[in-house]
């Protein structure tokens, strides 16, 4: 397997004083995901829970929608110079009767850990029709519920601690239950292991959930949730105007700048129980 953090010697500067030690980086290596043997694109990612990742960027790509739509993920040898596996190839196998990734996905160059949209073959690709509606579900959770949920988040943490590079998503229940949580370099990445361990548990449409990220919401994040099923993504940072217009037309309760008690409720404001005054709320 690859190495989640790589150890590297550096020299400190402190107030001008330098000293030599060692220091601890967030790896970050390519991933090639393949579907039934053809490439279909590269990955900038941090290794570790690499199935769920291709799994899960499958969902956000509308490929799958359901554990049962998947027959297999495997990695592919490598051609090291030891012959051995660079285990950064991986094939998913689709189910009988799945129909296989449409071309307009494949990517003509790689994916970057910090911009999952790069190389879309067109914007209308962006706008993949999710299998299921979170515009529906009855999802309620308290402001003191979600303010509890970064250091939830951090907690669980355990990369960050030694790198301090990592990304971070979390799917919480309504009870602030945390479900799954992935770490990457890149955000889109730590959704996609996410949702990739939903579907491979049988949880999507993850009905009920939050989706909890360490940074930005992103238009991207924001359409990985709508497309496994989450009613509610929170972000500790700002969200951008286009994930805010999409997070609109699809339903989805979209919080950002999500700090101690504060945070801002940018669409489906009804979903947040801020007590009797509730009742005269409309569902914007």
């Amino acid at each position: 397997m690859g190495r989640v953090t790589v150890p590297r010697r550096i020299l400190r500067l402190r107030q001008g004083t330098p000293s030599h030690r060692p220091d601890t980086l967030a790896a970050e290596e390519p991933m090639e995901i393949r579907v039934g043997g053809r490439p279909l694109t590269v990955t900038m990612r941090t290794p570790g829970s690499d199935f769920d990742l291709a799994a899960g960027f499958l969902v956000s790509e509308g490929v799958l929608h359901a554990a049962d739509h998947l027959a297999g993920i495997r990695y592919c040898a490598g051609a090291t110079a030891d012959g051995g596996n660079t285990y950064n190839v991986v094939d998913v196998v689709l189910a009988a009767g799945v129909p296989a990734p449409d071309a307009s996905l494949e990517r003509n160059f790689y994916t970057t850990s910090s911009c999952g949209l790069c190389g879309k073959a067109s914007l209308d690709a962006v706008r993949t029709t999710a299998p299921w509606s979170v515009a529906e579900d009855g999802l309620r959770v308290t402001p003191e519920l979600l303010s509890a949920l970064p250091d939830r988040l951090r907690a669980a943490q355990k990369v960050f601690d030694s790198t301090g590079g990592l990304h971070a998503a979390g799917l919480f229940d309504a009870g602030g239950r945390l479900l799954c949580l992935r770490e990457d370099v890149g955000r889109h990445n730590a959704v996609d292991k996410v949702v990739g361990h939903a579907l491979r548990e049988g949880l999507l449409p993850a009905r009920g959930t939050v989706l909890m990220v360490s940074g930005r919401a992103s238009f991207e994040l924001v359409q990985k949730a709508v497309m496994a099923g989450i009613p509610m993504l929170a972000a500790v940072s700002a969200p951008s105007s286009l994930a805010a217009d999409l997070a609109e037309e699809s339903g989805l309760t979209l919080v950002g700048f999500l700090r101690g008690d504060s945070m801002n409720v940018y669409t489906r404001t009804d979903r947040i129980d801020t007590g009797p005054e509730d009742a005269s709320r409309d569902g914007e």
